[in-house]
């Protein structure tokens, strides 16, 4: 473990301005308890462990500007936004928004896990009355912002009508399908981003810029029963009027905005917060639209911003004041369509994704403002987004078309350069002189060309942690320290899974097929030929599945002929997409002509590995 060689540096920023702690601090009706446990004892949040350590200056293992957001960020309790609005913050990795209708209360985002939302519910029914659930909003379509939902209502109420769950189009599609198609490499790589296995305090986890950390308790899913479509939409539940904003494409692929005109109060969702969002989650995602985004935030300052009094999100805190609501949410449309406008000025001039991340420098008056500071998004990273958006990986020059990949080039540089100690000894030298990106470049190499070599992985784990002491943004700080950790005590694997039980349990049989054809090791199923016939009652259709070629297909309403024929219950149907051909036997599986099918089916299936190797081959 190395100590830091130099302090890292924000300079030219007002750290004077104490408007955010304010903020933040505004309303505390209640802290409540910083631990959430599950229904077994265990811990599935915990606050406190943070609370420690994140008081006075920054230490020299921290970005002084990081340590100022995660000071921010790590406050919890229940917190009144304005008369019949209150969020509970601090309790998961997003808020939890309670709005006071006539008979109960609305429910917005309710977190990653039911423990933890249900905990925030019982603070806020602790000091604002038991009230009633009448309805479930939910903005966006990323697990953070429904997983918790039994956690504050039942399917039993929604089937019989007692609770709403609202939530804009396209919602049950993308937040099902992002969990499901490429759910096992961006939950192993979210544990990188989130510094999921890291020991939290001044050398560890510090906060991921956007919240602290995820939680790690159940996840689940309701399907709404009313669906936004279109912008000026507008509902009335339970006395309270709201009017909608549709905003797709933006942070998620589903997402929208709501004013709650008799308060004068504006939900911007998880697209104005405070910091400069991802435009690519590095944990992995599709790219996002920032001119789209920033279309959408000045549609919302037309709409909405003179009649606003306070805007609130759902991560960090709220902002007050017609004026300076204006301003935040302007400057924020500023930063996303600023990083679109110039990369496409300079990808237009020829400069690769890498070459305009280092050319691109913010405007004054967006560079020193608190809340465009890269915390969660990054502007390196969003620019090389941007650029992989409009013109993919390839950047033009033939001598990177058909490179080797990254261990076979590896063996060759170091060979080139010397040898594998050569190359360790001059790392250090680069290491010592401050060259910190250059020396895990090229150390980077040795890993992927001899991965045990002690040298080479002990120094790389120390340049890792020297960057990530050094690191502004959130989930640099948490990728870095992550890949210094592996390569000191092994692979730490995936700590939290969120394509639960639930979620699969929601997956359209088309869904199903799509998620078992992205599990078929093809080379492995070239000489098989099957056709299997799937009778669904509970969905009222029938398929044609055949594996040829390597390639599952399904059709609907086929009549042509098949080797097998199943009738698949709903609850069967389930089992099989979690591959257990046991447990759909025994909700009602029915098998009628080659059973080997189905076993050669499910033989062919590779699943997802959940502990593939990131910093070495």
């Amino acid at each position: 473990m190395s100590e830091p060689r130099t302090g890292p540096v924000s300079t030219g920023l007002p750290f004077e301005d104490a408007a955010d702690f304010d903020d933040a601090r505004r309303g505390l009706v209640a802290v409540g308890d910083p631990v959430v446990r599950n229904d077994s004892g265990e811990v599935v949040w915990d606050n406190g462990s943070y609370a420690g350590f994140l008081t006075g200056d920054a230490p020299g293992t921290v970005n002084p500007s990081l340590w100022r957001q995660s000071t921010l960020v790590a406050q919890q309790g229940l917190f009144e936004v304005t008369e019949g609005i209150y969020q509970v913050r601090g309790y998961d990795l997003s808020n939890i928004s309670f709005v006071e209708g006539a008979t109960g209360v609305i429910v917005i985002d309710p977190l990653i896990s039911t423990e933890t939302a249900a905990a925030a519910l019982a603070l806020y029914r602790q000091h604002r009355g038991d009230r009633p659930v009448t309805a479930v909003i939910h903005t966006h379509s990323h697990v953070d912002h429904f997983g918790g939902v039994k956690g504050v209502i039942t399917q039993s109420d929604v089937d019989a009508g007692r609770v709403l769950v609202i939530a804009p189009a396209g919602f049950l599609e993308h937040a099902i399908s992002e969990n499901v198609y490429a759910g096992t490499a961006m939950a192993r790589r979210a544990g990188y981003m989130y510094g999921a296995a890291l020991d939290r305090g001044p050398r560890g986890g510090v906060g991921a810029g956007l919240g602290q950390t995820t939680s790690t308790g159940t996840v689940t899913l309701i399907e709404p029963t009313v669906t936004i479509t279109t912008t000026g939409q507008e509902l009335t539940v339970d006395g309270v009027r709201t009017v909608f904003q549709m905003a797709p494409g933006t942070e998620a692929p589903a997402e929208m905005h709501f004013y709650f005109p008799d308060m004068r109060a504006l939900c911007m969702a998880e697209n104005a917060t405070h910091t400069l969002h991802n435009l690519l989650t590095l944990r992995g995602a599709e790219v996002r639209d920032p001119h789209g985004w920033a279309g959408y935030l000045t549609e919302a300052i037309e709409m909405f911003g003179d009649r606003t009094d306070v805007v609130f999100a759902s991560h960090h805190w709220p902002t007050w004041g017609t004026a300076r609501i204006v301003e935040f949410l302007s400057v924020q449309r500023d930063l996303y369509a600023y990083l679109h406008d110039q990369t496409l000025r300079l990808l237009n001039r020829g400069y690769t994704g890498a070459e305009i991340a280092e050319m691109i420098q913010l405007p004054p008056a967006l560079e020193g403002v608190w809340h465009t500071r890269g915390y969660y998004g990054s502007v390196s990273h969003n620019v090389k987004a941007i650029y992989q958006r409009y013109m993919g990986w390839y950047d033009g020059n033939p001598a990177r078309l058909w490179q080797h990949p990254p261990a076979e080039a590896a063996k060759r540089y170091v060979e080139f350069m010397g040898g594998a100690d050569q190359v360790v000894a001059k790392a250090a030298a680069s290491f010592e002189g401050g060259d910190l990106r250059w020396a895990a470049q090229v150390l980077d190499h040795v890993v992927f060309a001899e991965p045990g070599h002690a040298a080479a992985r002990a120094l790389l784990a120390d340049v890792f942690e020297q960057l990530g002491f050094g690191a502004e943004n959130g989930p640099w700080r948490c990728e870095f320290l992550s890949g210094a950790t592996e390569l000191r005590r092994g692979n730490f694997g995936t700590p939290t899974v969120s394509a639960s039980a639930d979620i699969i349990a929601h997956l359209s049989p088309e869904m199903i097929f799509s998620a078992l054809a992205v599990q078929i090791d093809g080379p492995a199923s070239w000489d098989l030929d099957l056709a299997i016939g799937w009778e669904l009652p509970d969905h009222h259709a029938g398929y044609r599945t055949t594996l040829r070629n390597g390639v599952f297909t399904y059709v609907k309403g086929s009549d042509k002929p098949v080797q097998l024929a199943l009738t698949v219950p709903a609850a069967a149907l389930a089992a099989l997409a979690a591959g257990d051909i046991g447990a759909a036997r025994s909700n009602g599986l029915r098998l009628s002509g080659d059973e080997k099918q189905l076993a050669a089916l499910f033989g062919a299936l590779q699943p997802g590995d959940p502990a593939f190797n990131i910093v070495e081959p």
